[in-house]
């Protein structure tokens, strides 16, 4: 793997000045990490570092004789906390596709976050951090806030002011189909749509998304309407409802999660968030409240740094903690027990 690594970057490194002269290309990147204690309730309360979905990547986009353009990106996560990691991890882990646009919209294919997962930004304020919301969205079997493979996404052009469709194919989850699933060829596909809308201080998302019996997890669908709203140029307030069901609903409950949100800037580079978000889990027991908020300072555009305090408060029968997305530094909870952690963190965009 790393002699791989190192012929890409060998090979990226004598190419580019070719491939700037016919496509803008840009390398980017982000390195994330955090400080972290945490504490599940019961036996474990420790210090570490995490690597936060940092990332190396490489886009370019073209404008074609037709007027269209193409575009394609290749991401692969990177782990700060621990160099080493990095030779286990496969190149293009993050999001990776080539497409086209021009009058007619966006069409891609590739390796993508699904517009299921997209339609969370309105209230994503501790995204890759302590406090993630997909610490109660994303549990168990119901889960839906995915990166999905072999995936054909169309995305239509603005309409009514700011109004936007996308609709997304998964085929399915490995590299080409299996016949020997159940006498099937493929039913591990999965599907997508959804409509938002993003213009002056609003910004709405609302998504469907399905999976097929043969999908890793099994069978199920999920609904999800989240939205944000700049009640003043610093005060930004979102809310955020989802409802999750799964064919074999004895084993994975109905399960319903709705809360807010929201960010304060109250300094020029210094802002204030929070959010409170309920997990409702048709089952006696089995619910819990996710509580987090936050300080973020910018010393410049391209760097910050925070500090997040987050605690998920769990039925007798619910084990979740606020820590297990988006980051390297994860320990399972401990079911009936609240679990805590405070982060420090510097995130700088490159």
């Amino acid at each position: 793997m790393k002699k791989t690594l190192c012929a890409l970057a060998v090979g990226a490194t004598l190419l580019t000045p070719a491939l700037t002269m016919a496509a803008d290309v840009k390398i980017y990147g982000r390195a994330h990490v955090s400080l972290d204690y945490l504490d599940d309730g019961a036996d474990y309360n420790e210090v570490g570092i995490s690597s936060n979905s940092s990332r190396l990547g490489f886009k370019a986009e073209q404008e074609l004789e037709n007027g269209m353009t193409v575009f394609g990106q290749i991401e692969q996560e990177i782990n700060f906390a621990s160099g080493s990691a990095n030779s286990d991890l496969e190149f293009a882990t993050r999001d990776t596709f080539v497409g086209l646009k021009g009058n007619f919209g966006q069409a891609r294919v590739g390796r993508f976050d699904s517009p299921f997962k997209a339609a969370r930004g309105p209230v994503n304020f501790f995204g890759d951090m302590v406090g993630d919301v997909r610490n109660v969205t994303r549990v168990g079997n119901l889960k839906f806030d995915e990166r999905n493979a072999n995936t054909i996404e169309y995305k239509s052009p603005k309409f009514g002011n700011g109004f936007n469709v996308l609709g997304a194919l998964s085929l399915h989850e490995a590299n080409s189909p299996d016949a020997t699933k159940n006498g099937s060829k493929d039913k591990d596909k999965a599907y997508d749509l959804a409509l938002t809308y993003k213009e002056g201080n609003v910004d709405f998302a609302a998504a469907y998304e399905h999976y097929e019996e043969e999908a890793t997890s099994g069978e199920r669908d999920g609904f999800r309407i989240a939205g944000a709203y700049k009640i003043t140029p610093d005060f930004n307030l979102g809310g955020m409802y989802q409802f999750l069901q799964h064919d074999n609903s004895d084993a994975n409950p109905d399960t319903q999660v709705f809360g807010v949100a929201g960010e304060y800037k109250f300094a020029p580079k210094t802002l204030v968030r929070g959010e409170v978000f309920y997990r409702d889990v048709d089952a006696d027991d089995a619910n819990s409240t996710l509580l987090a908020v936050g300080l973020e300072h910018r010393l410049d555009k391209a760097v910050r740094v925070y500090g997040n305090l987050a605690t998920v408060i769990n039925d007798d029968k619910s084990n979740l903690t606020p820590w297990k997305e988006g980051r390297t530094n994860s320990v399972s909870g401990v079911a009936g027990e609240n679990s805590l952690g405070l982060s420090l963190g510097m995130r700088y965009d490159f």
